[in-house]
């Protein structure tokens, strides 16, 4: 990846530490942490269309601020 590629607020050792993560969970520990994010009560999981996507993280972004 580029550097200009990285999306705000990230870059190549942030990326290399969250490769390094998820590399080095177990089955269950990755299973444990999926089941644990459809627990949380302020957010949802929804599918959304591809090309819908950048619409959507923009609007999240808009949110954040």
């Amino acid at each position: 990846m580029r550097k200009s590629d990285y999306p705000v607020g990230w870059d190549e050792e942030k990326v290399r530490r969250v490769l390094a993560h998820y590399e080095q969970q177990t089955s269950e520990e990755a299973m444990a942490e999926d089941e644990a994010a459809f627990e949380k009560q302020s957010e949802t999981v929804m599918k959304v269309p591809h090309d819908l996507v950048p619409v959507v993280r923009e609007l999240i972004a808009k949110h954040q601020q």
